[in-house]
């Protein structure tokens, strides 16, 4: 057996990757998903849609690769983080997953830290109560859908669901149990206190495993509805955000890993269970075995650049907005863009947020816009970057970076010359899914450890150094960033 497979379940597609066990990129497929929206603020899918396009991906990955499915030796989950799904006693699924991107919940935010007490509830999670999270979804369902939540008896994420068809059993990584914030963060497992609090059944809450550890096996049904071999072992794998930290080899402290997509990530790994005192950063238990993260997210990084063009430049390339904004000077001779397009979550929980471009002059054309822009998004990705820093985590050596928005040069040296930090690339670029393939081969004996397999498959394809130059500029920038939200919070809260 000499081929491993990778399969992500995000929010709008299920994706299968393929790697060898020298960690070569040997084929990918993916199926799209659909989105419902029944109310404003609310995001829904249906789970058995993405075991669907599950399916026909890996139906599909088979067929492209051209290799026997003898030949593979396991595979690994990922997917996106915090959705609910709610089983009956015959694991059939009680209503639509209610996704990490609605905003229904926040009553019930507010009644959990009611219940525990806010400072506890941080203490015991490491994160506060927010709208994305599971917990207060489960909540939402027991004060708005009692029939339904008097029929339910398990609670999974999206992935392990997508497991529960692969194998038939109800399990879950530690890195997602932590993400539901149910979890004991230091005992990296579920927290009797909260569950109690909260009234919610412990029965619910599946059996959490480390993110290489086999979980279960491909069943006969499965097989015959995927193509893959009955028998083939399943690891536990991990949440979106830490398999694609494995995929791009942040996986121990030092080391950050920085995704500029639609929204932002600034993850960092930690050894020990910290926590941002006043709950402004995500901690959670990471996919690889014995460490835990920080994570920072803003909701819209590269979103941001997309609003901008479509929007004001339609016309123009994202390669000729950038070559104009390369004429403009570092700080963009004093303009100023808060990129709160959807809202806020890191440093500031905030969904009445709102963008804005502050300082303009006669003096600014376009080209200063384009520059505000990525500098601004920049500025709130180092909010995190900083809050981390402060938490405990101490020196920063490297950001490996990915996601769209890194794929630009200019906007690669804004962020290395904002972070003061070295920013490199790699050679994976399937993020997640290949991180939860490399889950996988460490199950299978590939390697004997995460740490081993990012070595041996993970490689650096280029380094961007700060620019003196512009040290000054952005510090100076920067520190006016951090005034504006504060200044303007009241008046966005009246908008």
């Amino acid at each position: 057996m000499d081929y491993l497979l990778g399969i992500d379940t995000s929010t709008t597609s299920s994706k299968a990757l393929l790697i060898d066990l020298q960690g070569n990129l040997i084929a990918v497929a993916s199926s799209p998903h659909t989105l419902q929206t029944p109310k404003p603020l609310w995001s829904e899918q249906d789970p058995r849609e993405w075991w669907q396009a599950v399916s026909a991906s890996i139906k599909l990955v088979l067929e492209k690769a051209g290799v026997g499915t003898e030949r593979i030796a396991a595979v690994g989950l990922t997917g996106q983080m915090h959705g609910l799904v709610l089983l009956d006693g015959q694991g059939q699924v009680l209503r639509p997953a209610i996704l990490w991107n609605d905003q229904r919940t926040q009553s019930q935010c507010d009644e959990i830290h009611q219940r525990i007490g806010r400072e506890r509830f941080i203490q015991i999670t490491g994160n506060v109560a927010l709208t994305g999270f599971t917990a207060p979804k489960i909540l939402w369902v027991k004060e708005n859908e009692p029939e339904v939540y008097a029929k339910a008896k398990h609670v999974l994420l999206p992935k392990d669901y997508i497991r529960y068809k692969l194998t038939g059993e109800y399990a879950m990584d530690k890195a997602d149990g932590a993400g539901t914030v149910l979890f004991d963060l230091k005992s990296r497992t579920w927290s009797a206190e909260i569950l109690k609090a909260l009234d919610i059944d412990p029965a619910w809450m599946p059996p959490v495993f480390e993110g290489p550890v086999f979980t279960g096996k491909v069943t006969e049904e499965a097989a015959s509805i995927t193509g893959l071999k009955a028998g083939t072992p399943v690891v536990a794998g991990g949440g979106d955000q830490a398999a694609q930290a494995v995929g791009v080899g942040a996986v121990e402290p030092g080391i950050v890993g920085l995704t500029v997509g639609t929204s932002g990530v600034i993850f960092a790994t930690t050894p020990s269970a910290l926590v941002e005192p006043q709950g402004r950063l995500h901690a959670f238990c990471h996919a690889v075995p014995g460490m835990w993260h920080f994570m920072g997210v803003m909701l819209s990084a590269a979103g941001s650049l997309q609003w901008y063009r479509d929007s004001l430049a339609p016309e123009m390339s994202f390669d000729d907005l950038l070559a104009e904004a390369e004429t403009v000077p570092a700080g963009s001779e004093g303009l100023q863009f808060l990129p709160y397009l959807s809202g806020e979550r890191t440093p500031y929980p905030d969904p009445l947020a709102r963008g804005a471009f502050i300082g303009l002059t006669l003096r600014h054309g376009r080209a200063h816009m384009t520059r505000a822009v990525l500098e601004g998004v920049s500025f709130g990705l180092k909010d995190s970057f900083t809050l981390i820093q402060n938490a405990g985590l101490g020196k920063i050596d490297q950001v490996r970076a990915s996601g769209g928005g890194t794929k630009g040069a200019l906007w690669r040296q804004i962020l290395a010359s904002v972070l003061e930090a070295e920013l490199v690339t790699v050679n994976t670029t399937e993020g997640a899914a290949y991180g939860a393939a490399l889950l996988a081969g460490v199950g299978a004996g590939a390697w004997p450890d995460v740490q081993s397999a990012c070595k041996s498959c993970i490689k650096i394809t280029g380094s961007t150094l700060p620019d003196p130059s512009q040290l000054q500029a952005y510090r100076k920038s920067y520190a006016l960033y951090q005034e504006l939200y504060p200044a303007l919070r009241s008046s966005f809260e009246k908008m």
